[in-house]
């Protein structure tokens, strides 16, 4: 059996409660692409510094912030949502950076400069690791390399910090086990892995996650939703990989589905599908 883990097994994203929050502030090293607030949601009907509280209440403490969601980056406010997840109880998991390519011909140095300037706002909320994102490009050497390079140098910079640099299977650079681990062994674990079981298309991709997810840390544990609602068939897959791969961290509730109107209830299906899951196997996910 696995080890319990302090303040739970299940965190949640901020993004699966993203029309719930309605705004986003679309911060970017591109100085055009980079904007004030925006409402793709609609305005929202919470704030994220309440999330912790609604969180605590559902039993779930630890949470992960998705980097638009914060709606100001001066460190007052950030002391006071650091202070508002720990009144309730609730442990920062991840500082989630939705921007950024270490990895791109140009704009490699300034990106990976501006990745590192996040590093002291996760400090601030307490954040145990910065999800960063490696690389947007195909996966040529050159690509391969650039990113590696850039994302050792922002490993030397989260030195000292509490922060751990973690990065996913996410984006052109990263599509297959190969990349992955090539990538990962060229960080010699300065860097971690956060695997998702949502980025990789089927039916590649069990076989792919139970590679990968042997090194992971964190998880993203997204499931895909149909017009009958969960694909429980494709999820249970996604956990079996897991389980092969022997992963015994965090899973993280990644709601991204129209199918509930209210994102709650799509987040504790998840939740409950999981523990279903480690119940009848109960050798899994150990």
């Amino acid at each position: 059996m696995a080890q319990a883990l302090p303040n739970g097994r299940f965190a949640v994203s901020t993004w699966s409660l993203h029309r719930m929050l309605g705004a986003v502030y679309p911060y970017s090293p591109d100085p055009e692409k980079s904007s004030g607030r925006k409402e793709p949601y609609g305005p929202g009907a919470a704030c994220l510094i309440e999330l912790p509280r609604q969180l605590a209440e559902r039993g779930i403490h630890r949470i992960e912030v998705c980097s638009f969601h914060l709606p100001s980056l001066e460190r007052g406010y950030l002391a006071d949502l650091g202070r508002a997840m720990e009144a309730s109880g609730v442990f920062c998991q991840t500082l989630l950076l939705e921007d950024g390519d270490p990895g791109h011909r140009d704009n490699a140095e300034r990106d990976a400069a501006w990745m590192a300037g996040w590093i002291e706002r996760a400090v601030s909320l307490g954040a145990q690791n910065m999800r960063v994102i490696a690389g947007k490009q195909p996966p040529t050497e050159e690509n391969l390399s650039r990113a590696l390079k850039h994302l050792r140098w922002l490993a030397d910079e989260a030195e000292g910090s509490g922060v751990r640099i973690v990065v996913e299977n996410w984006f052109d650079l990263l599509p297959s086990p190969e990349q992955m681990n090539w990538l990962l062994d060229g960080l010699e674990g300065r860097v971690g892995l956060n695997g998702d079981l949502g980025n990789w298309a089927a039916p590649e991709k069990y076989a792919g996650l139970a590679d990968i997810m042997r090194r992971a840390e964190l998880c993203h544990a997204k499931a895909d939703y149909n017009a009958s609602g969960l694909d429980a068939a494709d999820y249970s897959r996604c956990l079996e990989a897991c389980s092969d791969a022997a992963y015994a961290g965090p899973f993280t509730l990644i709601y991204d589905s129209p199918f509930f109107r209210d994102e709650w209830e799509g987040i504790l299906l998840q939740r409950s599908f999981i523990e279903e899951f480690q119940e009848t196997n109960k050798h899994a996910l150990a």
